[in-house]
């Protein structure tokens, strides 16, 4: 080395430190690229994706590789940083030059290529990739014996890279990665995939239509009145009873039964040779689970029952549907919930109206845990069933009973006094439009 130039070293140096510029910054590019993007132009056919992708199936071998590349560099930086200062400063030089080049290389490179790295992962990423693949191969032996001492030393703290597997996003963080990537995507679109999401935490009594407000044909009626509620029904299956709901013979599907009317055949008899026997959902389902069940048992809609074996409600398809994409009907969302804006801001809500509707359709945060309905939440923290005009506070919320029977509260109106009030009427007519 005391034949080369001090020009020539200098020259060497430079060059060192750009390597360990790249072999730096190369190493956050390729750990901070984005697996999703990544994986889709690996799709796309990005050879230079593509190559990541497998560098990155072991990423133990990969940081063995920029590691040893990196000390390589840094060694041999050090060794002519050394010769120059002890040419220059003699030995005083060589107390110097760790100090000096110390501050080189953290600035130029370990900071500088790392920032903008972390910036901008796949400017250097892609073209790192082509580079690694290449002396991937005669750098092999070594970064084998690094990593033979290495992942010795990770088993003996109960670590097994190679028995070590990929970690699954759970729920939450996927509904983070939706959130941060809601500006790339339409808001509709968005706002599906978080209602997937959220059917892990939604049961089917959430959505049910209650007991009270089900539809159906009593077999006991006379016949006029069931022909009546066959031609005026709004569902297409409708479950069939003696009497009761409780007593549930079956489902029935009105469009055959309207094949039947139309061709003047349709008769009691008829009528129970297409009732099809009625598909039971226990209280407590989670939406996704049922959802399932829905498909696997070829049903659109079940009734819920209790652990005592009472219909609580019924759920269908539809009804799920909705908690995904939203409303099917073209009328405001609100109106068919039962919530009515009124001119000073409140709110006249039905309380047979569901909470997670209300706070949805709203965007309020009135208490979803425990009671269902409104007319639940205000029983619960009044515990008695109150008269008209009491009025009551919840939370932010203040709530006057409009309308009350003897057994539940029919209508409230409520003021949210923590958020001013919006015209959530047209914003619903325009996102229908």
């Amino acid at each position: 080395m005391n034949e080369l130039s001090t020009a020539l070293l200098f020259g060497i140096l430079g060059i060192l430190i750009i390597l360990s510029g790249f072999f730096s910054g190369s190493e956050t590019a390729l750990m901070t690229l984005n697996r999703y993007r990544l994986k889709s132009l690996a799709d796309k056919g990005h050879k230079g994706a593509t190559l990541a992708i497998k560098l990155l199936e072991r990423p133990d071998r990969l940081l063995g590789l920029i590691l040893l590349g990196n000390n390589i560099v840094n060694i041999f930086a050090a060794t002519i940083a050394t010769v120059i200062a002890l040419r220059l400063y003699g030995e005083i030089g060589i107390a110097v030059a760790p100090v000096v080049l110390a501050f080189v290389i953290l600035v130029f490179a370990e900071v500088t290529p790392k920032t903008l790295a972390a910036l901008k992962p796949e400017r250097l990423a892609f073209p790192s990739a082509f580079v690694y693949t290449l002396i991937a191969t005669p750098l092999y032996p070594f970064v084998w014996l690094v990593n033979i001492f290495s992942n010795a030393l990770l088993r003996l703290v109960g670590i097994h890279p190679d028995n070590e597997a990929s970690q699954e996003l759970s729920a939450d963080e996927l509904r983070a990665v939706v959130v941060e990537a809601e500006h790339f995507m339409p808001q509709a679109h968005s706002d599906m995939l978080l209602g997937i999401l959220d059917l892990e935490q939604v049961s089917v009594e959430d959505i049910m239509i209650p007991r009270n407000e089900i539809t159906g044909i009593d077999l006991n009626d006379n016949w006029n009145d069931i022909v009546h509620q066959i031609t005026h029904s709004q569902r297409t299956r409708v479950p069939v009873f003696h009497d009761s709901i409780d007593n549930t013979v079956g489902v029935l599907h009105l469009r055959k039964v309207l094949n039947l009317f139309a061709r003047n055949e349709l008769s009691i008899d008829s009528l129970k040779n297409l009732i099809v026997p009625a598909y039971f959902i226990p209280a407590g389902t989670a939406l996704t689970r049922q959802l399932l069940n829905f498909q696997s048992n070829r049903r659109r809609s079940g009734l819920v029952v209790d652990e005592y074996g009472s219909i609580q409600g019924l759920v269908t398809l539809e009804d799920i549907l909705e908690e995904i994409v939203g409303q099917f009907t073209t009328d405001s969302p609100t109106r068919k919930l039962g919530i009515h804006q009124q001119k000073d801001g409140s709110y006249l809500i039905d309380g047979t109206t569901h909470i997670r509707d209300i706070n949805r359709a709203l965007d309020w945060s009135l208490p979803a845990k425990g009671p269902k309905t409104l007319n639940g939440l205000i029983l619960e923290f009044m515990e008695i069933i109150p008269q008209t005009g009491t009025s009551l506070m919840i939370d932010n919320y203040t709530i006057e009973i409009m309308r009350s029977s003897n057994s539940a509260v029919q209508t409230a109106k409520v003021v949210n006094t923590e958020k001013p009030p919006g015209d959530y009427e047209n914003t619903n007519e325009k996102d229908n439009v």
